[in-house]
């Protein structure tokens, strides 16, 4: 199966999941009057969004470049996975608005039971639909699809979370009736928002960065100068070193010292030998080489004396 087919299969099954979560949590929240079990339901609605937004952003980012997208539509999944942080903010927020309005004025929560049912399920359907993204998404480096699972990751812990919470409450009623704990409820929701606020932060950010161009990770970059260097004493030196990346898409770009007496043939071959072994090590790399000659005679070892790195 292909990359973008494996990608959008698992996206459609993030989102079957949450549709249906989202009206469970929300039924059972409506009918316990569990603030905590509404926080739930209107996570996994963000959760849903989320899903949408990274089912269409993988179809659109495994389109291959046009007129208009020279560079391809990489970036589709950076764009996602920061709207996804930006609605998990938004969650939050509604989340500790109606836990404070809560704490304020207290109410009883009844049926409790299904609301810790209903939060069992969520967080084991959650935990197996969450590794399944993990897994497709490191094996096609899909951001989008990342953000997704680190989405239902945390829903995982906050369900599960709320369970034990709505438990204690359960539990308190029944051998403490006279203790009120009618502040359990709206504390966990608080949590929750609380553990939803870290992820969004965590989200947005990285998925900006790459938006702002920001150059590979250093251990990338470190693979790749490696590469290059390995080349000696075909390559004498590089320099100009620029990376970047869009969604599962590499770029990488530099200007590369040679021995003035070499062909144009034979350049073009060490080039060549060079982008391979970097697409070896990291597939779906865009490789720009810009060939130099040699100004001085330097014993094969470039002192970066010459014109070229004066300009």
């Amino acid at each position: 199966m292909s990359h973008n087919r494996m990608k959008s299969r698992v996206a459609a099954m993030s989102v079957m999941s949450n549709s249906t979560l989202v009206v469970f949590k929300l039924v059972v929240g409506l009918y316990s009057g569990a603030v905590s079990v509404l926080s739930e339901a209107i996570h996994s609605g963000v959760d849903l969004v989320a899903a949408l937004i990274a089912f269409f952003a993988v179809r659109a980012s495994g389109k291959p470049a046009d007129e208009i997208h020279t560079f391809g539509h990489g970036k589709f999944e950076n764009l996602s996975a920061a709207i996804e942080g930006l609605l998990i903010f938004i969650a939050a927020g509604w989340i500790i608005y109606e836990s404070i309005t809560k704490l304020i004025y207290p109410e009883p929560v009844n049926n409790l039971q299904w609301g810790i049912l209903v939060m069992g399920v969520s967080a084991i359907t959650n935990l197996v639909i969450s590794r399944k993204l993990f897994k497709v998404g490191k094996e096609t480096d899909s951001a989008a699809l990342m953000a997704d699972g680190w989405h239902l990751r945390t829903d995982v812990w906050t369900s599960a979370g709320v369970a034990v919470g709505l438990s204690l409450y359960m539990l308190g009623s029944w051998y403490m009736p006279g203790i009120n704990l009618n502040w359990i409820d709206p504390v966990i929701a608080m949590g929750v928002a609380g553990l939803i606020v870290k992820a969004a932060w965590e989200l947005t950010s990285e998925a900006v960065t790459y938006l702002l161009d920001a150059s590979l990770p250093v251990e990338e970059e470190k693979a790749i100068t490696e590469i290059i260097d390995r080349m000696n004493p075909q390559v004498l030196n590089f320099h100009n070193f620029k990376t970047r990346k869009a969604g599962s898409e590499r770029f990488v770009e530099f200007h590369l010292v040679v021995n003035k007496d070499l062909s144009v043939k034979k350049a073009h071959d060490i080039c060549d030998d060079i982008t391979t072994k970097i697409k070896m090590q990291f597939p779906k790399t865009e490789v720009m080489i810009h060939t130099e000659p040699c100004i001085d005679e330097c014993s094969g070892n470039c002192n970066g004396t010459c014109a070229i790195f004066e300009a």
